[in-house]
């Protein structure tokens, strides 16, 4: 029993702590940062700004009427997020990665959704340049999903790379 109050105080640390982050910091450029400004932090390669994002990712979405907007943007992510919150807390033989990376998506999902209820858009403000690629304007939970995302790919790509060694 102590090891499942330890699982779900952790999985629920990692999504409070990233909406916490999130909101904080969206709080913090909507009151300091003027809108489409470009302030280098880290030469070319971060750059702080900011933007409103009435669509989901790089805009998309964005002319699309507002009932369905409310599904697909609001509605239906909660939904999803809900069965995966229950998903990871009800699951006993998940690995403590893909625990983490569910907890990262459903944190990062739920920071952009309060924007979305509260503002009717989600406040965007980092740019990062990678040399070889760049990302459009993002905040601090599409930072969070996105590695979210990419710990659930390594997880299930070093999880199914152990099962099929210890198979063969």
């Amino acid at each position: 029993m102590k090891e499942k109050t330890l699982k779900v105080l952790m999985i629920v640390l990692i999504i409070v702590s990233v909406i916490g982050i999130d909101q904080i910091s969206k709080h913090i450029v909507r009151e300091n940062v003027e809108y489409n400004s470009r302030s280098n932090v880290v030469g070319e390669y971060l750059i702080l700004t900011k933007i409103e994002n009435t669509g989901a990712f790089l805009g998309m979405g964005d002319s699309i009427p507002r009932p369905l907007f409310v599904i697909l943007m609001i509605v239906l992510p909660l939904v999803v997020m809900g069965y995966a919150f229950y998903y990871i807390i009800k699951t006993s033989d998940l690995s403590k990665l893909l625990q983490i990376s569910i907890s990262l998506i459903i944190g990062g999902g739920i920071g952009n959704i309060i924007d979305r209820i509260l503002y009717g858009s989600v406040t965007d403000f980092l740019y990062f340049d990678f040399v070889l690629f760049h990302t459009g304007i993002v905040n601090m939970a599409d930072i969070a999903v996105t590695t979210g995302f990419f710990i659930l790919l390594f997880d299930a790509f070093f999880n199914k790379q152990s099962q099929t060694e210890i198979k063969g």
